[in-house]
């Protein structure tokens, strides 16, 4: 099981574009909060799951639009991937590095 914590820069391929963001993971056991900070503003992350290597969590995104943010991203050494589900725009993937 790889350690799920730090900062990570990630990169969500959106349909605006790539937005990059700092996502920041403190786990407790089968638990976590965080941020995730980038060009679209800072959410907090009050609380999410840690599953093995495996984080979800879910985000209240208010700009370009309201909207809740799904999301699961998988660790493997110093690597992150996984996916945004953005209601009606799909699934979005993930890629990252542990700063």
């Amino acid at each position: 099981m790889a350690s799920v914590d730090g900062d990570w820069d990630v990169t969500i391929k959106s349909p605006m574009g790539d937005q990059k963001a700092v996502l920041t993971v403190n786990s407790d056991g089968g638990s976590f909060s965080g941020k995730m900070a980038g060009g679209l503003g800072s959410m907090d992350i009050p609380s999410g799951t840690v599953d093995g290597n495996t984080i979800s969590w879910s985000m209240d995104m208010t700009v370009p639009m309201p909207m809740k943010l799904d999301c699961t991203a998988t660790v493997d050494g110093d690597a992150i991937s996984g996916e945004v589900k953005a209601g009606a725009f799909g699934s979005m993937g993930l890629t990252g590095t542990r700063k």
